[in-house]
């Protein structure tokens, strides 16, 4: 299946060149062109489905109301199902606060999600497990009030830094993505308290990165492939949290 993005497709409105080949094809009816009427067999034949020319799947199992996301005509049937889902779990969302987008396919967060919960103070928010190479910056504007964001098993390489005006985020997972530094930006979630982002590919950290946060109790940054020096750095750092990481010899990469 094709991931779920914001692949929306605009189809054209062509009733207006249609209305303008009926009428040069009235204008001709006295004609004896043997390709009179041609444009009009033409025309009825590309609108015998009404679906085709809204860009509506015709598979009875979509519903109109999710084929249409607020007024926007959505893609290709392939994607119906996951589409589907989305709709269905952000509806769920609305009664318990909790979005679960985890393993849609999606290679961004689709408008239509904001959309959808414009109206709903998120508590936690599940994104893991798709393949989400980016975050964009109107998220934290949109979910402000989240405590619990989990973003594991993607494509991030790195977080935006408007990450830090999620003041009531206390748990953040960004393990198993694809980052080679530690995002500057979780030092600056002031009520964070736990972070995870194991299984990246972090080889350095900047332990000079002042904390915002007076709640961090653990970051866990085992199995990253820290170099010696930084991994050394660590072990003599002073932290008030506890800080996690693997010993050299079961992650000398």
């Amino acid at each position: 299946m094709r991931p779920f993005g914001n692949d929306i497709t605009n189809i054209p409105n062509s009733g207006s060149n249609g209305g303008n080949n009926g009428g040069n094809n009235g204008s001709n009816n006295g004609n004896n062109d043997p390709n009179d009427g041609n444009d009009n067999r033409n025309t009825n034949l590309s609108s015998e489905d009404p679906s085709e020319e809204s860009g509506l799947s015709d598979d009875p199992s979509i519903p109109p109301h999710i084929a249409r996301i607020g007024g926007i005509v959505t893609c290709p049937p392939i994607a119906g199902q996951g589409v589907i889902r989305v709709v269905q779990r952000c509806e769920d969302a609305k009664e318990n606060h909790k979005l679960d987008l985890s393993s849609c396919e999606l290679m961004q967060i689709p408008d239509a999600v904001y959309h959808l919960m414009r109206n709903t103070e998120l508590v936690t928010c599940n994104l893991s497990g798709n393949v989400l190479k980016s975050v964009s910056p109107k998220f934290s504007q949109k979910f402000s009030t989240i405590t619990d964001l989990n973003l594991s098993h993607n494509k991030l390489s790195r977080l935006p830094e408007e990450f830090a005006s999620l003041s009531a985020l206390t748990k953040l997972n960004i393990s198993n993505n694809s980052f080679i530094v530690l995002p500057q930006v979780v030092f600056k979630l002031q009520s964070l308290a736990s972070l995870d982002a194991q299984n990246n590919a972090i080889l350095e950290i900047d332990t000079d990165e002042a904390i915002t946060s007076d709640n961090l109790a653990l970051v866990d940054l085992r199995n990253n492939p820290l170099s010696r020096n930084c991994r050394r750095k660590l072990q003599n750092f002073k932290t008030p949290f506890l800080l996690e990481i693997s010993k050299e010899m079961d992650d000398d990469w």
